[in-house]
């Protein structure tokens, strides 16, 4: 929030340097006036900040500003500050769109926390809006592996690194965490762009048909065979050729495939002449292949000849805090693709959506978001009952949150409190308190 602005209006001089001092204090970028007309001529539309003001004042009031603020922008939070007589009056402005009020006289640190957490509020308004901007004109890699979690930031950079190196590459993800966006991107911002990027999924195509797809063949080489195909690996020439599911290659195959990994050759089936290939090879895979090749169900050889950059896709429920903005994307993207009015999202939904497991992963955040447009119950999970949907207390949204990040920080640690203490930047004594009142123990946890 360092680079967010508080507009503070107050006509009474000692009462504007002292809440002044205090935000200033607080780490917060404050700027003062003594009149409203003054600081409304600071608001833009997106204004990066909040106001607090007075309510009453010499000239525009307090209650006239915050309606010129939201008649500029409506979701600018405004705090307004009060005498013990205009509480009422105050009451009544939240209720018109006011964020909160303060009643004088005021702590400094009562001022503080009111004011952090409608910075807060702003910042993320701002992020929604950037996100929303950023998928209706698709700017960058950021419109595509959406999320702001350090884990997509640093999957984002690593994939713009790596885009044009020659080498292979190797993607562990499990189902549903987008291993296929993934590979398009690899290939979108390489030199190869402009060249064919061919998918493939290996689990997909049977096995008696499965070399005449993949490595092309001869008129005649086999009965049925009327005229020469090529196949996947050379229509990829130049380009990307993407390898889903890896692991469920026949073995006979793997061999065949390692050929032209190593030689960059392929030969048509009923040809015996090789014909070279110039592509970048994306393999895919939700298993540990080298746990499989030590086990002989996956071929040593060809692991080691993949195993060059490996990019790994952290699941949904270790980077909950993308789970709203995505959420949002999906949402808009469904209502318009069925032409619906986007439906507001309760804080009693988006709370279930954080604190759920998400086997899986992004794929079924979709779903979810799909059927909420549609206005259709979630199925088995629950998500979008009308339990969920139930007006929940405020205390038990923050609750829930908190619990779902304890105890996703727990699996990372595999129950070390210790490491969890230092993640989260609690006391241990804090973090076991928490544990208890949630019903958490470091031992559900630990690594077996």
């Amino acid at each position: 929030m360092h680079d967010m602005k508080i507009l503070l209006v107050e006509d009474d001089a000692s009462v504007r340097a002292g809440s002044a001092q205090a935000l200033d204090l607080a780490g917060l970028q404050v700027t003062d006036f003594h009149a409203a007309e003054n600081a409304l001529a600071q608001i833009t539309p997106g204004f990066a900040g909040v106001v607090v003001t007075d309510v009453r004042l010499p000239g525009m009031s307090g209650l006239d500003l915050m309606a010129a603020v939201h008649a500029i922008d409506a979701q600018l939070p405004v705090i307004l500050v009060t005498g013990h007589g205009d509480i009422n009056m105050a009451v009544n402005a939240m209720r018109d769109g006011a964020y909160d009020f303060i009643a004088k006289p005021y702590s400094s640190e009562q001022l503080v926390e009111v004011v952090q957490r409608a910075l807060e509020t702003r910042r993320l308004v701002l992020e929604v809006a950037a996100l929303r901007h950023r998928i209706e004109h698709g700017e960058g890699i950021e419109a595509t592996l959406l999320g702001d979690s350090p884990a997509m930031r640093d999957l984002r950079r690593l994939i713009l690194d790596l885009a044009d190196a020659p080498a292979d590459v190797l993607i562990y993800g499990e189902t549903g965490t987008g291993k296929e966006m993934v590979a398009r991107c690899l290939h979108q911002y390489s030199r190869r762009q402009n060249k064919h990027f061919v998918a493939l999924n290996c689990g997909a195509i049977p096995e008696n048909i499965f070399e005449s797809e993949v490595f092309g063949h001869e008129q005649g080489s086999f009965t049925g065979a009327a005229k020469r195909q090529i196949g996947k690996i050379e229509h990829a020439d130049g380009g990307s050729l993407f390898l889903d599911e890896i692991e469920s290659l026949a073995m006979p195959l793997q061999v065949k495939l390692l050929r032209v990994l190593q030689e960059r050759v392929v030969e048509r089936l009923g040809s015996n002449t090789p014909v070279p290939v110039d592509l970048r090879v994306i393999a895919a895979s939700k298993v540990d292949l080298k746990e499989w090749s030590d086990q002989q169900k996956f071929r040593s050889d060809l692991y080691y000849r993949l195993n060059l950059i490996v990019l790994n896709l952290p699941p949904l429920r270790e980077r909950r805090e993308d789970i709203p903005l995505l959420f949002e994307h999906f949402l808009l993207g469904a209502a318009a693709r069925y032409q619906r009015v986007v439906p507001p999202v309760p804080g009693p939904l988006m709370q279930s959506l954080m604190a759920h497991d998400w086997p899986g992963n992004v794929r079924e955040l979709r779903n979810i978001a799909e059927r909420y447009a549609l206005g259709l119950s979630s199925g088995a999970d629950g998500l979008l009952s009308v339990k969920n949907l139930a007006p929940v207390p405020l205390a038990d949204q923050v609750g829930g949150f908190e619990r779902a990040v304890i105890e996703q920080e727990l699996r990372k640690a595999g129950g070390s409190v210790t490491e969890v203490s230092v993640a989260l930047g609690v006391p241990k004594q804090t973090l076991y308190y928490k544990m208890q009142k949630y019903g958490l123990t470091s031992d559900e946890y630990k690594n077996p």
